[in-house]
């Protein structure tokens, strides 16, 4: 990536003059940025706003298309009412009429196995006196076991319905109610976030994607640029980095506004603008710049406009052998 005219210029600030410091340090007017992302792949089916107009917290930016997650909302809900209709069942109990077929179940196995029973004593009696074959004999052994079998599963489901609703069964209900509960509520997170706000008064910068358009998920659909004083970014020369901390007082002067502009760093980076140090001679290494940001003081600052030229001198470090 090629340096920007003001690294340049602050580079060659910095080579200039032998010893000298490279004050003052050079940068732009700049405010935060912020991008207002696409939640999902969905068309955008409107942006009411357009570049330049200003928009306070949670106004509505741009919308996506909601349809898809409006089912899938519909289905999350869908899947909650079951869960609680479960729960409210098993905390009911069971049904009397349940209780009643369960009985009758019974008693309708009791008598096939009796039956089954009788007819395999019977049919064992007539192989013994050979009128019968012994496959018949193993047909009336099969029929008997599937009887008892069968009346052994009609007696579990009757006694269950006697003892009714276990706590164990309770339990993993009540948990399968809360997923249920969470799942639609994170639906209905990604359905509101398809109406995408700005969060926080700003400006409209740019419009990356149109109405009609279909972003990535991640990709800025509008950016705004924060509505709060700008600040000034600059590139600090090598030769003063380790006294330009935050906190140290500046002087702002921007190119087309008359008067000087009181500041304070607020943040320096802790890594030079450009080629890596290792890369560097003993030499070069005073060319080295690092960028800075610091806040501009007073009420006449909010109204600048982002981008203006400008250069900052931070005045304890003049007059100490160190100045231009």
């Amino acid at each position: 990536m090629k340096p920007g005219p003001a690294i340049l210029l602050a580079v060659a600030l910095a080579g200039c003059g032998g010893e000298g410091n490279g004050l003052p340090a050079v940068g732009t007017l700049e405010r935060d940025r912020i991008e207002v992302v696409a939640e999902a792949r969905e068309t955008l089916v409107e942006v009411p706003v357009s570049e330049g107009d200003a928009v306070k917290a949670g106004d509505t930016v741009a919308r996506q298309d909601d349809t898809r997650q409006q089912a899938i909302v519909a289905r999350a809900r869908a899947a909650r009412d079951r869960a609680e209709a479960r729960l409210a069942e098993l905390v009911r109990g069971p049904r009397s009429e349940d209780i009643t077929e369960a009985r009758a179940r019974l008693a309708g196995a009791d008598t096939q196995a009796a039956a089954d029973d009788r007819e395999y004593t019977r049919i064992a009696d007539l192989v013994e006196r050979r009128l019968a074959s012994p496959a018949e004999l193993d047909g009336a052994l099969s029929r008997r076991d599937a009887s008892r079998a069968q009346r052994a599963e009609a007696a579990a489901r009757l006694e269950a319905l006697l003892e009714g609703t276990t706590i164990e069964e309770l339990d993993q209900a009540r948990a399968a109610l809360e997923e249920a509960r969470a799942a639609l509520e994170e639906e209905r997170v990604g359905l509101d976030r398809l109406t995408l706000r700005a969060p926080r008064d700003g400006q409209v910068d740019a419009i990356p994607y149109k109405q009609g358009d279909r972003p990535p998920p991640g990709a800025p659909v509008v950016v705004l640029l924060a509505d709060q004083a700008p600040y000034a970014r600059v590139y600090v020369p090598q030769a003063v980095r380790a006294r330009v901390l935050p906190g140290l007082s500046a002087r702002v002067t921007i190119a087309g506004v008359d008067g000087v502009f009181d500041g304070m760093v607020r943040y320096v980076s802790a890594e030079a603008a450009f080629t890596p140090y290792y890369a560097l001679t003993e030499r070069d290494r005073g060319r080295l710049t690092y960028v800075a940001e610091v806040t501009l003081e007073g009420d006449e600052a909010r109204a600048l406009p982002s981008g203006l030229p400008l250069e900052v001198d931070f005045p304890s470090l003049d007059g100490d052998g160190q100045g231009p």
